[in-house]
């Protein structure tokens, strides 16, 4: 199957899909980030939005990605990133912040993935015969969360990503609410895929042609901002 060529650096990918991902939240939202990409899009949300970040190694009110030097090692994300804490943060253990996210406390929880389907089905901790270090709280995140939102880049090395029925072993049944990647968003609804915005940068015609799964466009598509 063709797929659009635009040439986009893996910086400006990441910068488009974080932005994009960071207007999703509002005043008072609890939020985890995944590992990776989902971590930069606290970069984007201004401290006075109000959105606390917990994440999922014990932090509620992790803050932004720490940029100058002498970090302090003992403040870091699921991932290991060094991140700002902000004023009023709390520090706990795993038990803790397996119980937050497992007892629907979380408002929205954004992660990345290998395969999304049409259906919502969520693949994204494991390529058969591949080295895996294990699940981590992907499944206990996604099933507890009240909102669950999937970034990633729309193909992975020309290999499409949004397919119609995810052949990966799968992180969570139905679950995912929506989809955002640097050259569209979709809802995912009781009727399969939605299409909500577009990156300008692409046609409908790039996107059927870069994705597996079926999809409708909404008659209000906007640009993607």
């Amino acid at each position: 199957m063709p797929v659009a060529q635009v040439e986009l650096t893996k910086e400006k990918i990441r910068e488009i899909i974080a932005k994009r991902a960071a207007q999703e939240f509002k005043r008072g939202d609890v939020v985890t980030l995944g590992i990776g990409l989902p971590t930069e899009i606290a970069n984007y949300v201004p401290d006075e939005a109000g959105v606390i970040f917990q994440s999922e190694n014990g932090l509620l009110g992790a803050g932004r990605l720490h940029q100058g030097e002498s970090p302090d090692p003992r403040i870091i994300n699921a991932g290991g990133a060094f991140v700002e804490p902000i004023k009023g943060c709390c520090f706990y253990d795993t038990q803790m912040a397996f119980t937050i996210m497992r007892g629907g406390h979380i408002d929205a929880t954004v992660l990345g993935a290998l395969q999304v389907d049409e259906e919502g089905n969520l693949a994204s901790w494991m390529i058969p015969n591949k080295f895996v270090p294990g699940m981590g709280g992907s499944m206990d995140l996604v099933v507890g969360s009240k909102k669950v939102i999937v970034v990633m880049e729309h193909l992975s090395k020309n290999q499409i990503k949004i397919v119609k029925k995810c052949d990966l072993p799968l992180t969570a049944s139905k679950e995912v609410d929506m989809i955002i990647t640097e050259r569209c968003v979709f809802e995912v609804t009781n009727q399969g895929l939605l299409m909500t915005e577009i990156n300008p940068a692409f046609t409908i015609e790039d996107i059927k042609a870069s994705t597996g799964a079926d999809f409708r466009v909404s008659p209000n598509l906007k640009k993607m901002i």
